[in-house]
């Protein structure tokens, strides 16, 4: 399978949880001894997001005082926002569960 396949079969894994409701969001909560920088470099390095993503969610988390950084399963998300809180991050994760 090639990374575009990958890729590919992660948006449709979780546009599938998204249509079904099982999906849950990781928010990062504005603090005040946390710095632009280390924040947008724990978004790369953590979340995997581009340089340019990180930026515009720290300006987000900064000036609105949190911010959706990541959407997926639960189980996905637990160990990131482990991550996050260790490198002194406010984060939590908020789940939508099943509608019947």
């Amino acid at each position: 399978m090639s990374s575009h396949d990958t890729h590919y079969q992660e948006e449709t894994d979780l546009l599938e949880d998204i249509l079904t409701d099982d999906y849950s969001f990781l928010i990062v909560y504005n603090d005040d001894y946390n710095t632009f920088d280390w924040v947008i470099e724990c978004f790369v390095e953590v979340l995997g997001h581009s340089a340019v993503q990180a930026e515009q969610l720290s300006l987000i988390v900064h000036f609105k005082g949190k911010a959706t950084v990541k959407t997926a399963r639960l189980d996905d998300l637990r160990p990131l926002r482990e991550e996050l809180i260790e490198r002194g991050l406010s984060a939590v994760i908020e789940t939508v569960g099943h509608h019947s």
